[in-house]
């Protein structure tokens, strides 16, 4: 696949979780796909990493987006860098909910092969993320 191909399988994937179509998880991702931002408790390979993931923030933010604001493609890699919002409406990793409110920044890079993506790394401003939820002090 090339750059292009790449960079619009990675748009269609934020999209359909935007929309809440879950099944872009199995179109999408690898059923060898390695998440190397492991949350507690969820796994870390397959498509079920994904979708576990995905249902854990659906659960505790239903109306969370990714926002992407750019990305950056070569090879069998796209870096895409957005803004993660939100409303903690449910419980999230035994937090209660706070009906706040948060937006943060999020870097995501995915390994796609033959169409899928294959491995994900990442990095969201989760200390803003826990301010922003009155969860933690500002700074």
């Amino acid at each position: 696949m090339s750059v292009s191909d790449n960079k619009a399988l990675t748009r269609s994937f934020y999209d359909g979780i935007n929309q809440r179509n879950l099944d872009v998880i199995d179109e999408r991702i690898s059923e060898d796909f390695v998440e190397h931002e492991q949350f507690p408790g969820l796994p870390s390979t397959g498509r079920k990493a994904v979708r576990a993931a995905m249902e854990m923030f659906l659960g505790a933010f239903p109306d969370i987006q990714f926002a992407v604001d750019d990305m950056i493609a070569e090879d069998e890699k796209v870096v895409v860098r957005g803004k993660l919002s939100g409303t903690h409406q449910g419980e999230f990793m035994g937090i209660p909910a706070t009906s706040k409110s948060f937006e943060v920044a999020f870097i995501d890079i995915l390994e796609i092969h033959d169409g899928q993506a294959t491995a994900h790394w990442g990095l969201t401003d989760q200390g803003a993320m826990m301010q922003q939820l009155g969860l933690a002090p500002e700074m």
